[in-house]
């Protein structure tokens, strides 16, 4: 040790209680930190996924905010009121679930305030990564959970699809859907739906994406590769006794 030499630890108390907020996805939703009576040299929002590291939002430094490089668009926004700051996310997805929480006072006297669970209803859709050019196969599975009575695929079935920027055994009808990905205008989310018993069942989704391929051998350039992927999208249909069942699966 060196002469003289003094060594200060801190300890944060982060026995604080996480509220839950949950919102649907395409929500606006802001946060809100309170810090009265807190020494406001800084001001931080932080960010939090579960099984990751944190991760700064945002920092206020003499009433001044910056918004962090990773975050800055026009979905996240950062103001104070009186002794609150509030985060406001627009738009919300299913990316943005997460822990948020802020901190203040000074850097070696750091205070935290309690945070808040974001959590994003919805489920994440599959992913199918393709050349342009090549072809792509969509899947829609309708299924009973009723194993006595099968479910009705008739030829009447209107099949549509959209698109946006268990341990038993069950009786299914599948819909495809094949489509070839001229130009990164075809990439998107592509969703089926089921309209039963007056009710309309969405598809988790596949997404689709463009990726660029390399050849550097000079004897295969030009050459254009034929690739066709198949998802499945299951949607579960509770059955019910109607006089008929329609299915519809949509692309716009």
């Amino acid at each position: 040790w060196a002469r003289g030499a003094h060594i200060l630890i801190l300890a944060a108390d982060l026995r604080q209680p996480i509220s839950l907020t949950t919102v649907e996805p395409g929500d606006n939703v802001t946060l809100v930190c309170n810090v009265s009576g807190m020494e406001l040299k800084i001001f931080y929002w932080h960010k939090q996924p579960l099984g990751h590291m944190v991760q700064n939002v945002a920092k206020v430094i003499r009433g001044q905010s910056t918004i962090s490089e990773e975050f800055k668009d026009s979905r996240f926004t950062v103001i104070k009121k009186a002794s609150q700051y509030f985060l406001t996310i627009r738009n919300v997805s299913k990316e943005h679930e997460a822990t948020y929480f802020c901190h203040t006072g000074t850097d070696y006297a750091p205070k935290f305030s309690g945070g808040t669970f974001l959590a994003v209803n919805g489920k994440i859709p599959q992913k199918a990564s393709v050349h342009l050019g090549d072809s792509v196969t969509l899947n829609c599975s309708l299924f009973s959970n009723n194993n006595e009575k099968s479910v009705q695929c008739l030829d009447e079935h209107r099949v549509y699809w959209f698109r946006s920027r268990d341990e038993e055994r069950k009786r299914s009808c599948v819909y495809s859907l094949s489509k070839t990905i001229q130009n990164s205008s075809d990439a998107g989310t592509y969703y089926c739906a089921v309209v039963t018993c007056g009710k309309i069942l969405l598809g988790e989704g596949t997404k689709v994406e463009t990726r660029i391929l390399v050849i550097n051998h000079p004897n295969l350039l030009g050459t254009s590769l034929t690739f066709i992927h198949v998802i499945n999208i299951y949607i579960l249909c509770v059955y019910c006794i109607c006089k008929c069942v329609f299915l519809y699966y949509f692309l716009i």
